[in-house]
């Protein structure tokens, strides 16, 4: 005899079987991260930030496919879809009201690869031209409520 009791059964009829790691599977779009080849966010889907490391990847992984989020509109979509087309990459686009995620696009296998770093790293360049124009707008606001007040 199995440990399930009515509201076991009742709760799969209504919502289906439970998948292992579902948190995970919602985060990238369907997928498990043990799968995928390169992650990228909404953000560098959107400025194409990671395109170049995309079309590297997808040249070396000729058999993966390619999880679009379907939230991003579709007109930052097509630098992704141009390069899935050109190096005869299937892709779909993955549009799941019941759950958010930060997740743009995922270049994935059907099984496991483990490979160890997924994500787009940002340079350094980067993240310190973000940090002064944080700063020039901060010192700008303030030189503003300065004059305010004087």
């Amino acid at each position: 005899m199995s440990d399930k009791d009515v509201n076991d059964y009742l709760t799969e009829g209504m919502y289906g079987t439970r998948l292992p790691k579902e948190e995970e599977r919602k985060k990238f779009l369907g997928t498990l991260r043990e799968r995928i080849v390169l992650a990228l966010t909404i953000g560098q889907v959107m400025t194409d930030k990671g395109i170049e490391k995309l079309e590297d990847a997808m040249k070396q992984n000729k058999k993966a496919k390619l999880l679009i989020n379907g939230h991003v509109d579709t007109r930052f979509m097509t630098e992704e879809k141009k390069l899935a087309n050109k190096y005869n990459i299937p892709y779909t686009i993955i549009r799941n009201e019941e759950n958010n995620t930060d997740i743009g696009a995922v270049l994935t296998y059907d099984y496991a690869i483990d490979k160890e770093d997924i994500f787009l790293e940002e340079s350094v360049e980067e993240v310190t031209d973000k940090k002064e124009d944080t700063e020039k707008k901060q010192g700008s606001l303030l030189s503003k409520m300065k004059k305010w007040f004087s």
